[in-house]
């Protein structure tokens, strides 16, 4: 199927490896100019050539205001933003008791703030060509929270609300936002959770990993002209494993 999406221009956050590498891959595949960021220039340079990246643009999102000068320097670089991917790494794992203010604090900057400055540079670009997508990589967590994994059940739940809420405002324009869901997937943030490998699988029906490849796919369609009527929505890539509709 072609998504009709050639041509167009795209930012993908923390997309040197994981996940975001995985997007970004499938929207060059599928002709889009795509811009890649995450905080190793070293990474990004390995990254770029493998996957045919339009460029790269280091950005540590934990600093305030970095995604906003990324985005407007995306937008100079590529003349123009269609698809804007935002992702970030997973916040400190722990029970609440176990986490401090500088912990909250920093990755409520990396986690939620990173995503409003890039939209609010965003929009205002996509708003004048009337079409845009924007697409927002969260967890499961922050829809049923995770044991041990507060920080990110908290802070993806309030994403989850950002997407509803500004789809509404920006509909007219053209620009649909929203947000996928993964469980865990076969990334190397997985081991770094330490999450026992029997325990999780039984948790999700289908009884494998998400692929980062799969999720690209679903990603790449719904910034695509074919989604276009798909808006404010939290799409889980979970294998069954939410128990809620």
């Amino acid at each position: 199927m072609d998504l009709n999406i050639r041509g167009k221009k795209a930012l993908v956050f923390a997309s040197s490896e994981g996940l975001g590498k995985a997007i970004a891959q499938a929207l060059i595949d599928e002709g889009v100019r795509v811009i890649i960021s995450s905080r190793s220039v070293e990474k990004l340079e390995s990254c770029a050539q493998e996957i045919g990246a339009e460029g790269f643009i280091p950005c540590d999102l934990s600093v305030k205001g970095a995604t906003r000068e990324l985005t407007q320097s995306a937008i100079e670089r590529l003349g123009g933003l269609d698809i804007l991917v935002t992702n970030a790494g997973g916040p400190p794992k722990g029970r609440f008791d176990n986490l401090s203010t500088d912990q909250w604090e920093q990755s409520f900057q990396s986690l939620f703030m990173s995503v409003i400055e890039s939209m609010q540079v965003a929009i205002p670009e996509m708003s004048r060509s009337k079409w845009g997508r924007i697409l927002m990589i969260t967890s499961v967590a922050g829809k049923e929270p995770i044991p041990n994994l507060t920080v990110s059940s908290a802070l993806r739940a309030g994403i989850h609300g950002l997407v509803n809420s500004v789809s509404k405002e920006v509909g007219a324009y053209g620009i649909t936002i929203n947000a996928i869901l993964p469980t865990f997937t076969a990334t190397a943030r997985l081991h770094e959770v330490r999450v026992d490998t029997e325990t999780m699988l039984r948790s999700i029906p289908m009884r494998r990993l998400g692929i980062p490849e799969e999720l690209g796919k679903l990603a790449a369609f719904i910034a695509s002209d074919h989604a276009g009527f798909i808006t404010g929505q939290a799409i889980a890539y979970d294998g069954g494993a939410l128990a809620g509709i």
